[in-house]
């Protein structure tokens, strides 16, 4: 039974939608109309409202974690029914589907895009006149499903330039004279503090991280430090990160997204 199961075409959906309203499983009945065959993976739907930066994170850290030709779903849309465009990417390895407004740009910084559409063909949307408020049911969700069932990206709509993408504006890490700095990428559910600093950078050093005038030193586990002590260190994630031992480092130290941190070498 298993086995049968991971031969399906995967689809995989992320978004804001919460679980106490139906848009999710509105989506899934949309996507088994078009194909009921298809496998569909819940990536997250807890993502905090219109936080594009937390979607990005998210998927950026769960892509690599699926077979060949899955088609990752991404709806954080803010600006659903204004201009911003709908989009379609081809990956070496699989597809992106949602908006352009730059939830997919974490993925395509580490797996750049063969081929990108504009969703202008309305015959594989739901309805050929969608949502104003409801682009995931009407125009994602569909895609997504006839791209999972083997419809070329080519037939989805016009292909536009992938350097014409919306970027998500996060500072850059960058190396300094005793390190490198950065930024708090994402804030996870126990208040982790995920910079977007590799971990690799503190490979083989003794290290620290200085946010303002707060010195937090890198360490290898949470138990290197008192329960409610910060400490820095290295998440499963492969980034350097922020918490306190068995509490919540965002609310402790009123560290939040987007706030510079630098990681200090020693040797």
């Amino acid at each position: 039974m298993l086995e049968n199961w991971i031969k399906k075409p995967l689809v995989t959906l992320l978004s804001d939608f919460g679980d106490r309203d139906v848009y999710v499983a509105v989506m899934k009945g949309v996507i088994a109309q078009i194909n009921p065959k298809l496998g569909v993976v819940d990536l997250t739907h807890q993502i905090p409202p219109q936080n594009i930066a937390a979607a990005r994170f998210c998927l950026m850290n769960a892509y690599p974690y699926f077979p060949e030709g899955t088609v990752h779903i991404a709806v954080v849309d803010p600006e659903v029914g204004s201009q911003r465009r709908a989009i379609a990417v081809k990956l070496a390895s699989g597809f992106l589907v949602g908006p352009d407004n730059g939830i997919f740009s974490g993925v395509l910084a580490q797996t750049p895009a063969i081929t990108v559409v504009e969703l202008t063909n309305s015959r594989y949307w739901r309805i050929p006149q969608p949502s104003k408020t409801f682009h995931g049911r009407d125009i994602f969700a569909p895609v997504g499903a006839h791209l999972a069932s083997g419809v070329l990206i080519q037939q989805l709509g016009d292909e536009i330039d992938p350097t014409s993408l919306v970027q998500m504006k996060l500072e850059n890490c960058t190396q300094t004279e005793t390190g490198w700095s950065g930024c708090i990428q994402y804030i996870d559910y126990f208040g982790n503090l995920v910079s977007n600093i590799p971990g690799d950078y503190t490979q083989n050093k003794k290290w620290y991280v200085q946010v303002g005038d707060l010195i937090i030193p890198g360490c290898n586990t949470y138990s290197e430090v008192q329960t409610g002590e910060a400490l820095a260190l290295i998440g499963s994630h492969g980034w350097v990160e922020i918490a306190v031992n068995s509490g919540n480092a965002q609310s402790q130290l009123q560290i939040n997204l987007q706030d510079p941190i630098e990681v200090i070498s020693l040797n």
